[in-house]
């Protein structure tokens, strides 16, 4: 089943549209009505007892009730959160190459692009496609360098704007949370987050048990002032911060702050080979220190990540050897210590 007979199965009222390519090359409509606001923004076929889906998200709940119950994503064993509390400091490409990384070592990877606004999860894998739907409704992911991957981004088209209240986009987060199929299960979800302290991460945080969080930040002042912010969201939505000397036990149902990547940490000259801090220098050994958490890794500043990473073809899967794709290995080596996880 396609995204194109979504059209005729749903039977929606139509107001205030904006069309949505379907996978046979036709164009869809996903409507802004108050019935879609609240229930189904990505206009998903009717299925199973929950309504939307054969595996209904979590129902809201009356605050005095308290939070809702933290649901796993099915076939998902273990959600991975790549944060930061600013744009424009690598948050997605760190995504993507750690999620390679770890895919390089055995695990299943799967990358979920949280960002609703301003996707870039498929610039970064090449991926230009439309999702099929699986026979209960579900979205499949589209697939790249070894990574299943969902994505707005697929959904609507390139340069399209999404236009939604809050309420919708939650809605609409929720939708790519539980009704995406990870076919053949994963080991591993990578949810690229947007930049900030907002709903998306606040949502996610109460909806889904996540195992464990990584901060990236530029070593400048002005990065790091959000990105402190960043692991003081965490402990606020009751995320505890995992410390070098006082570990969250790894089978608790709690997830931790896994460590900081330091992004665009040092720059060499090609031509002289001489080095500098073009946005100062150990500001995330700093933050770290703290924090008390660990620093993953430096990831140097280099113009090669940025032409790549803007011709669909991530450094470490160009350059499997580069230094800048061993950092990232190293990095995926303890996010898979820290996490126990098992390596097939």
């Amino acid at each position: 089943m396609t995204l194109n007979l979504i059209k005729n199965s749903s039977k929606l009222i139509i107001r205030n549209s904006c069309k949505i390519r379907s996978s046979l090359g036709l164009s869809r409509l996903l409507s802004t009505n108050t019935q879609l606001l609240h229930e189904n923004p990505l206009g998903l076929p009717k299925r199973g007892p929950g309504g939307f889906g054969s595996y209904p998200p979590p129902a809201r709940k009356d605050p005095k009730r308290g939070l809702p119950t933290k649901q796993p994503i099915p076939k998902v064993k273990h959600v991975i959160c790549v944060a930061s509390g600013k744009g424009g400091v690598g948050k997605s490409t760190t995504s993507i190459n750690l999620a390679i990384a770890l895919n390089r070592k055995k695990l299943k990877v799967g990358v979920l692009d949280a960002d609703l606004f301003g996707p870039s999860i498929p610039k970064l894998l090449n991926l230009n496609g439309e999702p099929e739907l699986n026979e209960k409704g579900h979205l499949l992911p589209l697939k790249n360098y070894g990574l299943a991957s969902m994505s707005m981004g697929f959904l609507v088209p390139e340069g399209a704007p999404i236009v939604w209240r809050g309420l919708m986009v939650m809605k609409a987060l929720q939708q790519l949370i539980y009704e995406v199929d990870w076919e053949g299960g994963l080991d591993v979800l990578v949810v690229d987050m947007p930049p900030g302290t907002g709903d998306v991460q606040l949502t996610l945080s109460q909806l889904v048990p996540i195992s464990g969080s990584v901060i990236v930040t530029t070593p400048q002042d002005l990065a790091l002032i959000d990105a402190r912010k960043g692991v003081e969201m965490f402990k606020k939505v009751n995320i505890p911060v995992s410390h070098k000397t006082n570990q969250t036990p790894i089978n608790s149902n709690n997830s931790k702050l896994l460590g900081i990547v330091q992004n665009m940490n040092l720059y060499t000259c090609p031509h002289c080979n001489k080095s500098s801090h073009v946005f100062g220098s150990n500001g995330g050994n700093r933050m770290a220190k703290e924090f008390d958490i660990d620093l993953l890794g430096d990831i140097p500043l280099d113009p090669k990540i940025m032409e790549l990473s803007d011709s669909g073809t991530p450094i470490t899967v160009m350059e499997p050897e580069s230094k800048i794709s061993l950092a990232y290995s190293e990095i995926a080596d303890k996010v898979i210590e820290k996490l126990n996880l098992k390596q097939d």
